[in-house]
C-alpha cells in the first residue's frame, strides 16, 4: 500500500515538472497573443468605419480585461451556471411529486406581477 502511494507521488511530480514550466511560457504568451489580436481588430475595423483613434498593446489588453470582467465573469459561472454541476445531480434526486413542486415553485417565482394561476 506504502508503495502505491510513492509511485502516485513521483508520477504527480513528473507531471508537474513538465506542466509548471509549460504553464510559465504559455500563460504570457496567451495574454501577448490576446492582446495583440485586440489590437489589430480594433486598429484594422474601428478607425476606418467611424474614425476612432487607433490603439496600441497596452490599451487593447485594458480592454480585453475590461470585457472579461463586464461579460465574461471573473472566472466563476461557466456553461452550467454558478450552481455548479452539483445543482443537477441534486434535481436528479428527486421525486416526481417533489420535481412538479419544485415546478411550480419556479413558475410562481418567475411570474411577478402577474397573477398567480396556483393558489
Amino acid at each position: 500500500m506504502h508503495e502505491d502511494f510513492n509511485e502516485g507521488e513521483m508520477n504527480m511530480r513528473k507531471r508537474w515538472f513538465w506542466i509548471a514550466p509549460l504553464a510559465i511560457v504559455a500563460i504570457p504568451l496567451f495574454i501577448f497573443v490576446g492582446g495583440e489580436v485586440v489590437m489589430h481588430l480594433w486598429n484594422w475595423l474601428l478607425p476606418p468605419l467611424f474614425g476612432w483613434r487607433t490603439l496600441g498593446f497596452w490599451q487593447a489588453l485594458g480592454l480585453l480585461a475590461l470585457c472579461r470582467i463586464l461579460f465574461g465573469g471573473l472566472g466563476h459561472g461557466g456553461p452550467r451556471g454558478p450552481r455548479g454541476p452539483r445543482f443537477g445531480r441534486g434535481c436528479r434526486k428527486m421525486s416526481p411529486e417533489e420535481r412538479e413542486k419544485f415546478r411550480r415553485a419556479m413558475d410562481e417565482g418567475y411570474n411577478v406581477g402577474s397573477p398567480s394561476t396556483a393558489s
